[in-house]
């Protein structure tokens, strides 16, 4: 039996994750006899659970909404992919030392292998400029997308992608390729909010990074135009493997 493991999720509200049943069943199939704990922080408090879970007996966090860019200044050490994206959602923990790193990135990739889509040469909208966001962004740079545009409420850039407001898009509707939500808007227990109507940008597929509920508002509405709509639910399973790929190659199990 592999030596115990100890896990966390942190994050500001966690009452709606699946993270545990996730990581466990992946422990479980492997073998390793390990737990793995929602750990909630509000922003104060942050830097100084980090510096503790840091000294403890964990050896692995995930880190989720709203810290995957805020937590980066806490690392002692962040992968390079991690770096260029700006956000990370994995922690290894060794001799005190933590390295952060983003599995978001693959897991996004896995949504396109696994239903066959191909991005390459495709006009993809990105709703949403965060963590999540970023990742999927350098993802799809990656894969030779045609053409993005982050849509977003706060003003800045990423690697020069173009960008654009909501109210933009209501007062001009367009249409592009793929159609991506990296937002949480719409996300248990406000479910009946969508970031925008689908009336605005108009797809023939659509993801949604969300995985509960599995399909959101918006992936409704897309679906009753004859959309071909994806959830976030496979995706959390991919960069949950990943992971676990990293914690091994790190050897902390």
């Amino acid at each position: 039996m592999i030596k115990k493991l100890k896990l966390g999720l942190i994050g500001e509200k966690l009452t709606h994750s699946h993270s545990p049943k996730i990581h466990e069943e992946i422990m479980k199939r492997n073998g390793i006899n390990g737990e793995y704990a929602l750990i909630e922080v509000k922003e104060k408090d942050l830097k100084d659970k980090i510096i503790e879970l840091k000294n403890s007996e964990y050896q692995g966090l995930n880190i989720t909404l709203p810290y995957k860019t805020k937590a980066m200044k806490y690392m002692d050490e962040i992968d390079e992919k991690a770096n260029y994206i700006g956000a990370i959602n994995t922690v290894s923990i060794k001799d005190g030392v933590a390295k952060g790193y983003n599995t978001d990135y693959d897991g996004f990739l896995s949504l396109f292998n696994n239903n066959n889509i191909s991005v390459n040469k495709k006009d993809i909208i990105i709703l949403g400029a965060g963590g999540a966001a970023k990742a999927v962004a350098k993802a799809l740079l990656d894969s030779k997308a045609y053409d993005l545009t982050i849509v977003t409420r706060s003003k800045g850039e990423f690697h020069n992608i173009y960008s654009t407001s909501y109210e933009y898009i209501a007062e001009n509707p367009t249409n592009c390729d793929i159609l991506i939500n990296c937002t949480p808007v719409g996300m248990y227990p406000k479910m009946n909010e969508t970031p925008i109507d689908s009336k605005y940008i108009k797809t023939p597929v659509y993801i949604d990074l969300i995985y509960n509920p599995k399909k959101t508002k918006l992936m409704e509405q897309y679906e009753k135009e004859g959309t071909t709509v994806i959830g976030g639910y496979n995706m959390l399973v991919e960069q949950a493997l990943e992971a676990h790929r990293i914690w091994a190659r790190d050897n902390i199990i």
